[in-house]
């Protein structure tokens, strides 16, 4: 294949990666309730749950345990909003916008990326939403670190629209997809360690931990955060470079296997 083929075919699967996208984030701003219910989402997540488990739980921790469940609670709400965001694949399959978008001549991987992309942004502000909860219990990140959290929340919200991927790519029923949702939110944000510290799993809790996606983004974002304070030790768990390594490969695994399902189910139709 030439430079020109190559470098047309690539800037082919970016536009539909950015128009798929854009699709989901119009849809998003045209219903209000969305927006209203991503912001509300954290009040109850952390200002009600995190508020309780802080008062009566985080006795005896040798760190601040408002701030390790702020962060928790963040990443959880990426995972939780971009995870409900691909479950709308459901829609897009019962109104045909799937096949529509099967017949394009686009690879499958570029389309479930764009969607991915496309449900992260109720996603970011849920996580904006998390940090003003946060504000008004009284814990606060430097700008430094909420600028370094919102660069690494991309590959977040892609690590957690992979492994929707891989259910929801199976599902075309729309309570079967919204029970699916919980199903793959609910458990991590108990076995990553967002608002529980997993320091001393074992056994299948500590092997269920170790193939969770939203474990390595929590470290990764943890690190960051306690980079050089002398809680480090006792809030991060792995080295951040094998972090990174096990996000990426974690996710490309994740977004092999939930293609193909997609790709198939569409093309069985």
């Amino acid at each position: 294949m030439s430079e020109a083929k190559k470098r047309s075919r690539f800037f082919r699967e970016l536009n539909a990666v950015i128009t798929i996208a854009a699709r989901d984030i119009s849809l998003a701003l045209k219903t209000p309730a969305m927006l209203i219910m991503s912001l509300a989402m954290p009040i109850v997540m952390m200002g009600l749950l995190g508020g309780s488990l802080s008062q009566n739980m985080a006795g005896g921790l040798d760190f601040d345990y408002k701030q390790f469940m702020m962060i928790g609670m963040m990443i959880n709400m990426l995972f939780m909003t971009t995870t409900t965001g691909i479950s709308s694949l459901v829609d897009d399959h019962e109104t045909d916008f799937t096949q529509e978008m099967m017949v394009s001549p686009v690879s499958r991987v570029s389309i479930v990326v764009g969607k991915i992309f496309g449900s992260s942004f109720g996603a970011i502000v849920s996580m904006i939403g998390t940090i003003v909860v946060g504000l008004f219990m009284g814990i606060t990140l430097t700008p430094l670190q909420q600028l370094l959290i919102f660069a690494l929340s991309p590959l977040m919200c892609l690590s957690a629209g992979a492994m929707a991927m891989v259910i929801i790519g199976l599902i075309k029923n729309k309570k079967t997809a919204n029970i699916a949702v919980m199903l793959i939110t609910m458990p991590q944000m108990f076995l990553s360690g967002a608002i529980i510290p997993i320091n001393n799993s074992s056994g299948f809790l500590l092997w269920l931990s170790r193939v969770l996606p939203m474990t390595y983004c929590l470290d990764l974002v943890r690190a960051v955060v306690y980079g050089g304070t002398p809680e480090y030790d006792s809030v991060v768990l792995f080295n951040p470079a094998v972090t990174l390594a096990a996000i990426l490969g974690l996710t490309a695994v994740f977004l092999i296997i939930g293609t193909f399902f997609f790709a198939r189910t569409e093309k069985n139709r």
